[in-house]
């Protein structure tokens, strides 16, 4: 397994032998290969990115890859520090991403980008919205959403990065922006090897509903929501009726719970709340939440915002 240390200063690994733009458009989707991505927030608020990772892939091999830190201007919560180890000071003398947006830009510009589940897609586009930038021009692929497609034992759970990267044998320091981004895109492969589908195939699979057979059942969360299997809390003061955004929830797949307990892996904290979360007391829920936590349970937190941008992801 790769044990490298967390970066403690902004690092641009490689990223060299760009094809021109009329030679990358003169090729297949499939020998244009595709960027994988991951990021690393430093508090619940999606656009405080403090890392990035790209991982670039060729024919199936890595090709490239690039990883920064990232200075967020924002706090640093407690609980995303002991997830990603990346503190404050860590990022002191790094990059502001609308330094690295730029680079970001002719990296991802008119390529397939993967990330691992909505939650760095959505991410990437609202740091763009907080510094005034356009969104990157680029086609999103979802591997989560393909893994519930190719491998019937994920279809509605258990199609986290950590899980499917065991099952497929891929080793990897879970958290690290590049080594996450790694695994997305080798998990990629392995679905293309195991069905025969190429990237192309996949872009438009990940359109049609997992099952296409399937008889429709009753459940709480509609089950070609991109948050299918995730378990939502809400908390805090939300800008809608707390009944508009449990219908919500489960329109993008969710199961809604009044309280947070062992099922929780989404907790949605009403913006007004999150923008006082630095230093200030936090709500029953989200105390219990960073307690389940601090003993290893997978929770992510969320502003209310962060969260419609999730619902509304299209694969």
């Amino acid at each position: 397994m790769l044990h490298s240390d967390h970066p403690q200063q902004a690092v641009v690994l490689n990223w060299e032998g760009d094809m021109t733009a009329e030679l990358y458009a003169s090729v297949s989707i499939e020998e244009q290969g595709f960027v994988a991505i991951d990021v690393e927030t430093a508090n619940p608020d999606l656009a405080s990115i403090c890392q990035i990772g790209l991982v670039r892939f060729v024919n199936g091999e890595i090709r490239e890859s690039w990883e920064t830190l990232v200075n967020p201007e924002d706090y640093f919560a407690a609980i995303n520090t002991s997830i990603h180890g990346i503190e404050d000071r860590d990022v002191v003398d790094a990059p502001r991403f609308s330094e690295v947006a730029p680079d970001m830009a002719r990296m991802l510009g008119g390529h397939v980008v993967v990330s691992h589940t909505p939650f760095d897609r959505v991410a990437l586009m609202r740091v763009h919205d907080k510094n005034s930038l356009a969104h990157i021009d680029c086609t999103w692929l979802d591997s989560a959403a393909v893994c519930r497609r190719a491998w019937p034992q994920f279809r509605e759970r258990g199609y986290g990065l950590a899980n499917v990267a065991e099952w497929c044998g891929i080793e990897f320091l879970h958290h690290n922006a590049k080594d996450d981004a790694r695994a997305a895109g080798l998990i990629l492969i392995r679905a293309m090897q195991d069905t025969g589908l190429g990237v192309h195939d996949w872009l438009k699979r990940v359109k049609e509903p997992v099952d296409p057979g399937a008889k429709a059942i009753r459940r709480s969360g509609n089950p070609d929501g991109p948050l299918v299997g995730e378990v939502v809390v809400f908390t805090g003061a939300l800008s809608m009726p707390r009944r508009t955004a449990a219908n919500l929830a489960v329109s993008a797949g969710c199961d809604v719970a009044t309280s947070v307990g062992k099922q929780t892996t989404i907790v949605v904290v009403g913006d007004q709340d999150l923008r006082a979360l630095a230093g200030h007391e936090t709500s029953a829920k989200h105390r219990k939440a960073e307690e389940l936590i601090s003993k290893g349970q997978a929770i992510r937190m969320l502003g209310e915002s962060d969260f419609c941008a999730l619902v509304d992801a299209k694969e």
